[in-house]
Parts: C-alpha cells; structure tokens; sequence
C-alpha cells in the first residue's frame, strides 16, 4: 500500500497526462490508470479541512479552483483510537485534515453517463478509512465497468460525533454531535457536482455501505435536501437503530470530559488530537449519530413509516450469526460486559414484560459460553431492524428488497465478495464459489443501475435467472444468498427475527 501514501501536489507545469485531468470545480485533478482502471486518490471535497478552529464545525463547501492537482494519492484517515490502526498504514497517515474522496472509473471510449456507487465505509462510526486496501475497487471495475466508484471519507469517533453544546461555552458548536453525516453529505454533494467530468451521472448515484456504513447511508435519506444527491440505497448489515438520543450523547460527552481533565470546549480545543482519540476507549461502542430532532429526526423509523424516503429504492440485509465475528474479536468475557453493559442502559427503560420476554429469548438459545448473547445481539444490531426498515418503507408505498447472507456466519463476510478481494492467503481466509460471488456482485451493479437487483439470464453469471422479489407485508420475502442456491424465501421461513420477544427492541435502538 505504500504507492498510494504520499501527499498529492499541485502540478505548475504542463507536463501531466491530459487524457487523465478531470476538471472539477475545486481543481482539475490528474488520475492514474493501470490496467485498464483510472484511479483518482486523495480529491478533497471540502474547502477548508477541519483543523485548528473548524474541529467540531461544519464542513466547508468547496471554492471555485483552476489549478491542476496530482490524485496520485489517498488522504489522511481520520483520527481513531490506536488500538484500530493496526490496518495497513492508517496510524502512520491519519490527521484531522482528512475529508478526502476516491473515485474509480473504467478506461472506455463510450459517451454515455455511467451509474454510481458511493461508498461509506463502516467501524462502528470510530474506526475505519475510504482509503483501506479492502476497498479498492480494481477488480470490482475489470468485472464491472459499466459502473463507477466512489469512496468517501468522514470524520469518526468523537471528532464526528460529539455533543457539545450543553457546555458552558457549547453555542458555537451547534452541529457536532452529527459531523459525520455532514461530512458524508457534502461529499455527496461534491459528487453530484463534479461526477459528471468523469463520465457519471449525477441523477443516479447509489449510496453503499456496511455495519456503521450501512447506518449511515439508512440515515442519510432522513436529511433534508438529501435526495437531490442519490437516489438509491444498499444497506449491508446495519440501520437507523445505530444511533443515539441527546441525553445518550450528553452523557457520553461529560464521561470523556472528566477522562481529559477538561470543563469547556476551550479546554478541549486546546488539546492534540492525539491525545483526545488514544483517551477514547472511554466512550468505546458509544459514539454514533445524534437523533437530535433538527439534522436527524428523533425517530428515524416513524419517519420512515410516514413515506419520508419512499422515493429513495432500498436494498438492505444482514448476515448469518453475525455476532460471530464479534465473539472472535471480543472473546467470550468481553461479549458478556458488553451484554452487562447493554442491559444497564436500556433494560431499565423497558417493561417488566418486555425484559422477560428478552430473558425468554436467552433461555431457549442452545449453547452456553457467550452463546445467548451472542444471538441477542444478532437480534437487537442486525435482523430485527433490517425488517422493521423494510417494513416500514413497504408500508409507506417504497420499495425495499432485502436479503438474508447464509453462506458464511459473521459480521463483514461478505465485503470480499462486494469488491471483488477474494484471493487466497492464509488458511482463515474464505474463497467463495465464482458464481455465487459474480451474481451478488451483478445484483447490487444492477440494483444500482435499474433499481431492480433482478437478473434475467443473459446477464446472469451462471446464465440462470434470479428473480427477487420485493418485500411485501404479507409475504414479507427475502432474497437468500445460499452459496450454491440463491433464491427468494419467506422469512418465515428463515426466522429472521423472532417478532414476539425481539423485534420490539429496535424503538430501544442502541446506542
């Protein structure tokens, strides 16, 4: 990854590759094209970066630009707790300028407008970065060049998500609790401005995302004038119930307060970034989006069920024991204080019934360890919403396909297959079935193209036809990734969610 780390200039002569100069209205900015791939790193969608006297503002819109500038490069990731940047070179290229983009096109003479696909990446809003090695979309667009990708930056942890405006000098940080959906947002918006010069079109971009990503991208739609920006979402594995209430954020913000030794922003503002990320495990699994009631709503899914995104096309799901994956990072000890943790905050919020319809749940799950917590979590994260969106966006006459990932259990198993990463390395490492991997590719391309994932058999990989059904209140099918028989299935079927002791749980949400 070292070729992609550097810082881009900006080029004062006239000995650049004009065939990959793309103007945009902050810049002309020059790509780099290998194997038929043209790749533009490090493009900044902002026009200040969030340093010094912008930390916790608002992004700054971008200024008209005629100079020529390297994209040789990617930006800086976000600052995150460095327990998290054991990922490739991220602790070594992190900073708080770190509102960057990428964008991949496939070389092609044709002049028609091609779909496209933004990507927000997921870390449980702390961790991550656009410019990971996973995202690089080279085989992706060698497999699919009919469209072109996106990756976007944004500010994480309690960069991007971090009330402040209850403190006593607080007023001149009204937007902090939710940068990082601006931060998303004005990305979009540079996209929606510029993506046309590198031969997009900017009225049919498709926002993408996993675990955190997905959150964000299921919220995003709920923010006024959002629409204007894409028109199509594929949540993987995450939804509005990851996000937090005011009186949640608050709490989280005075609990890192007292760990700095700090009282006012000031105090904060006069801290090293460093300093106030590497302190963060305070607030671990605690910063999200703020359901504030002015940029989110204060309940994202009664919006939803009021039609507030049925114009946006959704595709949304989750995976097989998707606590799996936690467990193994986590261990047994760390997924039950988590479990401990969980239940502190919002048990006592529910009714006597409601806990012993949790405890129920507990009880009949086979398997000991950290087994019942485990599938709780699988629950309460992951299934339960992803059907009460689906239901809720049928229900106010939107489209909504969704799915369920049976071929391998575990949170994020399925990202190798979404872009095309899925060579062999060490024995842990999974190889899915070429078919199986080449359809749920076609499907989201086709889903972002159409917005119908549906493929007939000449597009299909296999040259069998899928069709997928939209969900419906009364069916209510999914569409089943089984490696080696994709198909539609009733979720009753599958039990998805156990509607009678669980579903309940997503008006809790989670944070």
């Amino acid at each position: 990854m070292s070729d992609f780390y550097g810082q881009n200039k900006r080029i004062t002569d006239d000995n650049y590759d004009k065939s990959l100069a793309v103007k945009c209205v902050n810049g002309t900015f020059v790509g780099r094209k290998k194997d038929g791939i043209i790749t533009y790193r490090g493009i900044p969608f902002v026009g200040k970066q969030p340093v010094g006297e912008l930390r916790w503002k608002a992004p700054v819109d971008v200024v008209p630009d005629d100079g020529v500038y390297e994209a040789y490069y990617n930006g800086k990731s976000p600052c995150q707790h460095k327990d998290f940047s054991d990922f490739e070179e991220t602790l070594a290229n992190q900073g708080e300028d770190c509102l960057y983009l990428n964008v991949w096109k496939a070389e092609d003479a044709g002049t028609e407008k091609k779909p496209v696909m933004a990507w927000i990446h997921g870390g449980a809003f702390e961790f991550g970065a656009a410019a990971f090695s996973l995202f690089e979309c080279d085989n992706f667009l060698k497999e699919n060049p009919d469209v072109i990708v996106v990756t976007i930056a944004y500010r994480l942890g309690v960069f991007g998500y971090f009330h402040l405006s209850h403190l006593p000098d607080g007023k001149d940080f009204p937007d902090s609790q939710n940068l990082g959906p601006m931060d998303q947002i004005m990305g979009l918006k540079w996209i929606h401005e510029n993506i046309a010069a590198f031969g997009g079109d900017p009225d049919n971009v498709t926002i993408f995302g996993e675990s955190a990503g997905a959150g964000s991208v299921t919220m995003l739609p709920l923010v006024k004038g959002s629409h204007a920006y894409f028109k199509r979402v594929i949540a993987q594995s995450g939804s509005p119930t990851l996000s937090r209430s005011a009186e949640e954020a608050i709490e989280c913000t005075n609990d890192m307060m007292e760990v700095l030794g700090c009282k006012t922003a000031a105090d904060l503002m006069k801290l090293d970034a460093r300093k106030i990320v590497d302190n963060s495990d305070a607030v671990r699994l605690r910063t999200a989006p703020e359901r504030d009631g002015r940029y989110l709503p204060l309940d994202p899914y009664e919006a939803y069920a009021k039609g507030a995104v049925k114009d946006i096309d959704f595709l949304v799901g989750c995976n097989k024991n998707e606590f799996d994956w936690f467990a193994a990072v986590m261990g047994e000890e760390g997924i039950k204080m988590l479990a401990a943790d969980r239940k502190a905050k919002k048990f006592i919020r529910m009714t006597d019934e409601e806990r012993a319809l949790v405890e129920n749940f507990c009880k009949d799950v086979k398997g000991g360890g950290c087994e019942p917590e485990c599938r709780l979590f699988d629950q309460i994260w992951f299934n339960a919403p992803v059907i009460r969106m689906s239901e809720n966006q049928t229900m106010a006459g939107g489209k909504a396909y969704t799915y369920f990932f049976t071929a391998e259990n575990g949170h994020g198993v399925e990202l190798s297959i979404v872009f095309n990463h899925q060579e062999p390395g060490d024995e842990s490492e999974r190889v899915f079935d070429e078919n199986f991997s080449k359809s749920l590719r076609k499907m989201w391309v086709q889903f972002a193209k159409t917005g119908d994932p549906s493929l007939s058999a000449d597009i299909s990989p296999d040259g069998k036809a899928k069709n997928w059904p939209l969900y419906d209140l009364k069916d209510k099918q999914l569409m089943v990734f089984d490696e080696f028989d994709i198909h539609p299935e009733k979720e009753s079927a599958k039990k998805l969610v156990d509607w009678d002791r669980t579903y309940f749980m997503t008006k809790y949400y989670l944070f």
